[in-house]
């Protein structure tokens, strides 16, 4: 059975082309230049939570632009000339190391922001058994994946308020104000987390790829993944692997991602005789926004896990 899940993956991202045109980016990208920003500093943001967070914390006084357009997988992105011109004006690139290696390479790290470097990150093979291990060299020694958990993005907030500032001194305040004031929001969101996780009859999350780390940590749960990297096939060990944890722990849902395809994580649950459900990694823009979708994911664990009132 498990050669045949190997066999039924179906590797093909629903990402769209990876280079991003001035249409895709919209009036953010727009701005970036000095002269259509109205002389604003011009924040590129790797890909869409660190987006929102640069909209949220920059407010009215920077110019915004995200190099990674809506319904590509971030992981993918390969650099056109329109974004290497974006990088090269920038004031500030807000970025992770090790999510994107085409970013990573680019980014000059003097006006770069590396939200990694503002809290403690997780080990990059923190899951358990060695088959998945070896399916996946990391670019970086830890999970690049902190955006999942709201309290750790909150201290990137802060961190992206006071570069901000240091930037645009003329505007300091402002930037140090919404900074808190976004801080407060993922405050908010992490106490919703922690309250609506708090019991649950199981807490393993089976999921389609390992992003879920840090959300996982954060709230005690465990996570297991089909595979560490989304465009990567998994093996028939690990395979093997993953279900037998799912049947050991008695998992009821195996979580599908909008940008993977399902294929692989459907066959396993009916192996395993769970069934599937979407959890958001936020990897690109969802319908709502960070807040919205994060909740939405919270709605999603506590039905598949059980989780009481």
């Amino acid at each position: 059975m498990m050669s045949g899940l190997s066999r039924s993956y179906a590797a093909g991202l629903l990402a769209g082309a990876a280079l991003l045109t001035a249409t895709a980016c919209g009036a953010g990208s727009a701005q970036t230049g000095a002269g259509a920003g109205g002389g604003k500093p011009a924040v590129v943001a790797a890909f869409y939570p660190l987006q929102w967070l640069s909209q949220q914390v920059g407010g009215p006084d920077a110019a915004v632009s995200v190099l990674t357009a809506p319904g590509v997988e971030p992981h993918d992105l390969e650099l056109g000339a329109h974004q290497m011109a974006e990088l090269g004006e920038a004031s500030l690139i807000v970025y992770i190391k090790g999510v994107q290696p085409a970013v990573d390479d680019a980014v000059d790290q003097d006006k770069a922001f590396d939200a990694a470097t503002a809290v403690k990150t997780l080990p990059a093979d923190h899951h358990e058994g060695e088959a998945a291990a070896e399916e996946h060299d990391h670019e970086v020694s830890y999970d690049p994946h902190l955006w999942l958990d709201p309290a750790r993005l909150a201290t990137v907030a802060t961190g992206l308020g006071g570069r901000l500032a240091a930037a645009d001194p003329a505007h300091a305040q402002g930037y140090k104000d919404r900074a808190a004031a976004t801080a407060a929001s993922l405050g908010a969101l992490d106490k919703e987390f922690t309250q609506g996780l708090a019991t649950c009859r199981s807490r393993t999350l089976v999921t389609a790829h390992e992003a879920f780390g840090y959300l996982a940590d954060r709230y005690r749960l465990k996570q297991v993944g089909i595979t560490l990297d989304p465009d990567a096939e998994p093996s028939p060990a690990r395979l093997a692997e993953v279900a037998g944890l799912a049947k050991t722990d008695k998992v009821t849902t195996v979580f599908t991602e909008s940008l993977v395809n399902p294929k692989v994580a459907q066959v396993l649950a009916s192996e395993v005789g769970a069934r599937t459900a979407v959890l958001d990694p936020l990897e690109s823009k969802p319908s709502g926004d960070y807040l919205s979708a994060m909740r939405a994911n919270l709605t999603t664990l506590r039905t598949a896990l059980g989780c009481g009132a």
